[in-house]
């Protein structure tokens, strides 16, 4: 099948085939005697393992090193598990993070609430100006001294 074909099939770019084998993930098709790719049909399902694999959090360079192995003859069964799983502790560390920042940024709101409330119709509150220089991903802190929270600026 065709590049164009495959491509649709599998719900990627023609490009995107042509990295894949510059980086090895796609063994390279025999030519057609015009010059086109002629990919074999289990081509299909590396793609969509590809696709299935990068949704997971495996990178391209971590599934070219793990296909090669498999094309060598290897098993890769327990690197592909340990990648996996370290794939997993940094998806628990980022929301860790996003739990922090999520309850910097409600103590923001609570206090711009309470700003525009003293702030006349028409006045500005200067709600960015109140902003921390940079919310923490990790800590749950306040964003602010609780002594700027009460304040009103003009």
């Amino acid at each position: 099948m065709r590049s164009g074909e495959l491509a649709r099939l599998c719900g990627v770019s023609p490009d995107t085939l042509r990295h894949y084998e510059r980086l090895g993930i796609l063994p390279k098709p025999p030519r057609t005697s015009g010059g086109y790719r002629d990919y074999p049909t289990e081509a299909a399902a590396r793609v969509r393992l590809v696709r299935s694999a990068l949704s997971v959090g495996f990178s391209l360079p971590e599934l070219a090193t793990l296909l090669r192995m498999r094309s060598g003859g290897q098993f890769p069964c327990r690197e592909t598990r340990r990648l996996a799983e370290s794939k997993l502790v940094e998806v628990k560390r980022q929301l860790k993070g996003l739990k922090g920042m999520r309850g910097q940024l409600e103590s923001i709101l609570s206090d711009w609430d309470a700003r525009l409330a003293r702030t006349a119709k028409g006045q500005p509150a200067h709600l960015l100006e109140t902003l921390p220089d940079r919310l923490s991903r990790t800590k749950q802190a306040a964003p602010f001294p609780k002594n700027q929270r009460s304040k009103s600026k003009p």
